[in-house]
């Protein structure tokens, strides 16, 4: 396994500096094609999210392929790479595939715990799988951390707050009065309808606001969001009964509309994928000069986007509160640890030892079976030698020969077979097969062949398997 992963996130990099490198689903793609290119990778896979952006490759040189992985984000964010290099960490093998399944379990989150991380896993193997760039090890790893991500949630308590980035956010902007307090009845106003817009959506509407206005720039999926929280309350699937709840009602505003649904709002959340900003300062200072006298007296903004949606002067504005990714990458340094790290992380260093163990083993199948390859065609080479010689035995003969020659076949390779691959799956086992192959002259080409095939039915099997 020559795993390696390049990224920054919000723990090694300034907000600034994550936002100027910030990634579309179009510049992943083309990213994660010209990893696969560079020399040194036969897989990549790219996971980008509001606070993180991360290569994963599988490469044959190291320090090749941490300087290709390094020059090619630097390339497709637009961030010089002598700017960008004191932001990145590098992960390899095991401390790899330990930081993406510490991920998974939300120990490397903003707010520790949060459950939406895997989601967006789930999505950077999709892309990988559609782009046919992730193969074998990508497939396993990833599958593996969606795993070993739900393990942790379902058998500790480490999401036991019920956080996400989105109620994080809300705290902050509530600042120490309760959520359903604060959120009581007011009007509220979602920009975007991505995953990110449909929890926070769904996340006001729990927390009591009389109204969310949903504005996107396909109408459509506004509208989609919007008769989803109307039916949920319906149906009395969100738990209506708190603060200001019976009278919830939702509805979706084309993007042109935002200027005035932002004078009638009391809270703003917007998380778009734009690559400017959706609200100027202007804009908000217009709408706080033609606010309703109904509205409070101050406006509430949570800004989810990287880039950043709302202009940062926002935050100079008498009579707006803003909040966004990098107040709340301040706030989360001075928020207390989520309950049961301690096992969540005895649990992801189960794992990896596991998947270390399951890597090296499959290393040596490949060799075990050209072995086994090799002995049958002995096996068939030989009989037909001895059908030319005894050419008088019947088929009850010949049949019983040919079954006790490869039983004795068989068994002379079984005892050794079975303790290359426990031996495969020890730390430093990858040298067993190179042993296996030397022993028995194995022509290279036929455990190629064998892993080729291998990889293709792997890839074929995971891409239709669910995460």
């Amino acid at each position: 396994m020559s795993l390696l992963v390049v990224g920054l996130s919000h723990r090694s990099a300034p907000v600034s500096v994550l936002e100027r490198a910030a990634l579309t689903r179009e510049s992943r793609a083309r990213l994660a094609h010209d990893v696969l290119a560079a020399e040194p990778a036969t897989e990549a896979a790219v996971l980008a999210t509001c606070n993180r952006i991360e290569v994963y490759a599988d490469v044959d040189k190291f320090h090749a392929g941490v300087a290709e992985l390094s020059t090619l984000l630097a390339r497709h964010s637009g961030v010089a790479l002598e700017e960008l290099t004191p932001y990145l960490y590098v992960h390899y093998e095991d401390r790899a595939v330990h930081h993406l399944f510490s991920v998974a379990c939300g120990l490397d989150s903003m707010v520790v715990g949060e459950g939406q991380i895997l989601g967006q896993i789930k999505d950077a193997l999709a892309l990988g799988q559609e782009l046919h760039t992730a193969g074998r090890l990508l497939n396993d790893l990833f599958q593996q951390a969606l795993r070993v991500g739900k393990r942790a949630h379902s058998e500790t308590g480490i999401d036991k707050a019920g956080q996400s980035l989105v109620t994080f956010g809300l705290e902050q902007l509530a600042a120490g009065t309760p959520v359903a307090d604060w959120a009581a009845g007011r009007r509220a106003l979602v920009i975007g309808a991505g995953s990110m817009s449909s929890l926070a959506a769904a996340t006001l509407a729990r927390a009591g606001v009389a109204h969310v206005a949903v504005a996107n720039r396909t109408l459509e999926r506004a509208e989609r969001l919007a008769d989803t929280l109307a039916e949920q309350f319906d149906r009395g699937l969100t738990e209506p009964g708190g603060p200001g709840a019976s009278g919830f009602t939702a509805s979706a505003v084309p993007m042109d509309a935002v200027p005035g649904e932002l004078a009638l709002a009391d809270v703003v959340v917007s998380c778009t994928g734009a690559t400017g900003l959706v609200l100027t300062a202007d804009a908000v200072r217009a709408a706080l000069a033609g606010r309703t006298s109904g509205a409070g007296a101050a406006l509430a903004l949570l800004d989810l986007a990287m880039p950043r949606d709302v202009d940062a002067a926002v935050h100079r504005l008498p009579g707006a509160r803003l909040v966004d990714i990098e107040s709340l990458a301040e706030a989360s340094a001075d928020a207390p640890m989520a309950a049961d790290v301690d096992q969540v992380r005895t649990i992801v260093s189960d794992e990896v030892a596991a998947f270390g163990a399951a890597q090296r083993a499959a290393h040596i199948t490949p060799t075990v079976v050209a072995l086994r390859t090799m002995a049958a065609d002995v096996v068939a080479s030989e009989m037909s030698r001895l059908n030319g010689r005894l050419p008088d035995l019947d088929d009850k003969q010949r049949a019983e020969i040919t079954q006790t020659v490869r039983r004795v076949v068989d068994k002379l390779l079984h005892a050794p077979t079975v303790r290359v691959k426990e031996l495969a799956a020890t730390p430093g086992g990858a040298g067993y097969a190179d042993a296996l192959r030397e022993l028995f002259d194995l022509d290279p080409q036929a455990v190629a062949a064998v892993s080729r095939a291998d990889t293709r039915a792997d890839r074929h099997t995971t891409a239709r398997e669910p995460a």
